[in-house]
């Protein structure tokens, strides 16, 4: 039998790797940007073209490379950070794998330019593929020039994977972010589509998050510095006011690298607790200086996931770090002791009278009478009758598929408890429980129904016809509303702006990142425009991570759910029947829009089970 063990060839191995490293263009720029400010540049420019997908340009003034480095940069695990495994241990750069370049031009076209300072010609090196097309002298300016066109171009099952432009040009966003925040000293400029994006100067960390974010974001910030024999933090956080319903202001670095840490995410809320509403996120820019040694940063191809040696110890002086700040800083108005203020009235006007309040009766009217009655009394007794019967004609539907051990013979008998109360003008109970569970008794046992999914199932049905049929009704705003949004929730909403109108958003631009909302949905109010959107902007992202759903199914889902999340709350008898009747009306009412049950039938055989 021959050998059947070989060594892959270079290229193969290369796409490979590529696989883990470049998995969308923000993953090349991510790269690229690290490694321009590994070379010392004080001035670094982004230029994109087409979401990434046919250029990526990053060109730096840094140290530049000589001949054979240019050459040489392009093998795998070449790089000038590590020479043996101790230096593992003592990482204080960006990129060190030495798989980057590599990767990237196995997968596309690349042409890099370089030059050291101190000669005077540099070298140009064109590659496709892995492979080297041509290696020349070139004039350039000091620093590294290096351009990443048609990516994917030999992988169309890859580059058939890429998300839409929008989505793509804000992951890219994110990422310049990552890179251009804590690097505050470095000077920035992104294009896109020829088009300057950002021009930011050099400056210090406060400047870099204002020229960022917005020049209103000066007064948003709270500064934050712990020093500690185990790791210093600085860096800013967000005023409890400022906290938003969506993500995408909380930037964690450990020695100037980003990273991510759900448990330190955790210390920081634990900080902001019960000074920011529910569901709430709070704004952070927080940099860790620590030694090398007590952090593991290669756990993961993308090197945005770490670990602390010690992490209880890291998370509670975070926590101590970030409450201290929140006390340091005064937050809430001082209060003089001192003062009666109850009071503390002004003194009427001379010959002011003084009139004593005065109560309006109705003298005709009568609580007995059934016209006052407020339960349904614009609909006939003939029509609800009917109503009720049809409702529950379908649970019975459905209750038997779901429980053949289920006493429904008579499916009259479920309607006819309703009916027979509105003969004798009583009102049929329903029982709330935690204010997210309502359950009420039928012939052949309980029905439990989750208040917030039978809610969602009706806000997705109405959302969905109103998208499909572009008839979205809007409620005008006497006073429209000026938002400002983060630069990628500004990206989604300029994606979804179309489906926002067919469900009765009356929205435009103004600005970057600036919108004004004429008008709003009849299913909001008027009081939290400003956290409806964001708290739909978050369900949207999640639904797109999670689910990688079309985007009109997704806008429809994101705004039920955010919808439904109100309705969490002690509901009337006739909310709890309208919501019923409502429910069964739509076409698939046993389950909410991601698949989860709506509500339960146990019988009464169940229900004696349980009692023997």
């Amino acid at each position: 039998m021959s050998d059947i063990i070989h060594l892959l060839p270079d290229s193969v191995a290369n796409q490979i790797a590529a696989g883990e490293v470049v998995q969308r263009p923000a993953s090349v720029v991510k790269e690229l940007l690290e490694n321009s400010i590994d070379s010392g540049a004080t001035k670094i420019q982004l230029i994109v073209k087409d979401a990434g997908k046919t250029l990526i340009q990053v060109i730096d003034n840094g140290c530049g490379m000589s001949d054979t480095d240019a050459r040489m940069c392009f093998e795998r695990h070449a790089t000038s950070k590590i020479k043996d495994a101790n230096d593992l241990f003592a990482i204080r750069t960006m990129g060190f794998r030495g798989e980057a370049l590599a990767s990237i031009a196995a997968i596309s076209h690349v042409e890099l330019k370089t030059k050291l300072h101190n000669v005077t010609l540099g070298t140009k090196i064109n590659i496709e593929g892995s492979k080297v097309i041509g290696q020349e002298p070139c004039q350039f300016s000091n620093g590294t020039s290096i351009s990443v066109k048609n990516l994917f171009f030999n992988v169309p099952a890859r580059r058939n994977f890429l998300k839409s432009d929008t989505i793509e040009t804000n992951h890219i966003l994110e990422e310049f972010f990552r890179v251009a925040i804590i690097n505050y000293s470095i000077a920035f400029t992104y294009h896109h589509n020829d088009k300057l994006v950002y021009n930011i100067e050099s400056g210090n960390f406060r400047q870099r998050l204002v020229a960022l974010f917005g020049k209103n974001y000066n007064e948003k910030l709270l500064p934050i510095e712990q020093n500690t024999n185990i790791a210093s933090f600085y860096g800013f956080i967000g005023k409890p006011e400022f906290a938003k319903k969506t993500r995408g202001e909380q930037y964690f670095f450990v020695n100037k690298r980003f990273f991510k840490h759900p448990y330190l995410h955790h210390a920081v809320e634990n900080a902001f607790q019960e000074l920011i509403p529910e569901k709430s996120i709070p704004s952070y820019f927080i940099n860790i200086e620590t030694d090398p040694k007590f952090i593991d940063i290669n756990i993961h191809p993308t090197k945005t996931e770490i670990k602390f040696q010690d992490e209880k110890t890291m998370y509670a002086l975070l926590r101590s770090t970030v409450k201290q700040s929140l006390g340091k800083f005064t937050l809430t108005p001082t209060i003089d002791f001192d003062i009666e203020h109850s009071l503390n009235l002004s003194p009427p006007p001379k010959d002011y009278q003084i009139k004593p309040p005065e109560i309006k009766i109705n003298p005709d009217f009568n609580p007995f009478d059934p016209k006052y009655k407020s339960a349904f009394k614009n609909q006939s007794f003939d029509k609800r009758q009917e109503s009720n019967r049809q409702n529950w004609e379908k649970i019975y539907n459905v209750s038997i598929e779901q429980n053949k051990t289920a006493d429904f013979n008579k499916k009259d008998e479920i309607s006819d408890i309703f009916i027979e109360s509105d003969k004798q003008q009583v009102k049929y109970q329903f029982f709330q429980i935690n204010d997210k569970f309502i359950i009420t008794s039928i012939k052949s046992g309980l029905i439990v129904i989750d208040q917030q999914r039978a809610y969602e199932r009706i806000f997705y049905e109405k959302f969905i016809e109103q998208l499909d049929n572009n008839k979205g009704y809007s409620q005008q705003q006497l006073f429209p509303q000026t938002i400002v949004f983060s630069s990628q929730d500004a990206v989604i909403v300029s994606e979804i702006k179309d489906e926002l109108k067919s469900i009765g958003y009356d929205i435009e631009e103004f600005g970057k990142d600036t919108f004004i909302i004429n008008g709003i949905p009849s299913e909001l109010s008027s009081e939290n425009i400003k956290d409806a959107i964001e708290g739909m902007l978050e369900n949207y992202k999640k639904n797109f991570a999670d689910l990688q759903i079309d985007k009109k199914i997704n806008v429809a889902l994101s705004m039920a759910r955010n919808i439904a999340s109100k309705y969490l709350r002690k509901l009337e008898q006739e909310e709890i029947q309208l919501l019923i009747d409502k429910l069964f009306a739509c076409k698939i009412p046993e389950q909410s829009p991601s698949g989860k049950r709506v509500y339960i039938l146990i019988d009464n055989n169940t229900l004696l089970e349980k009692f023997k």
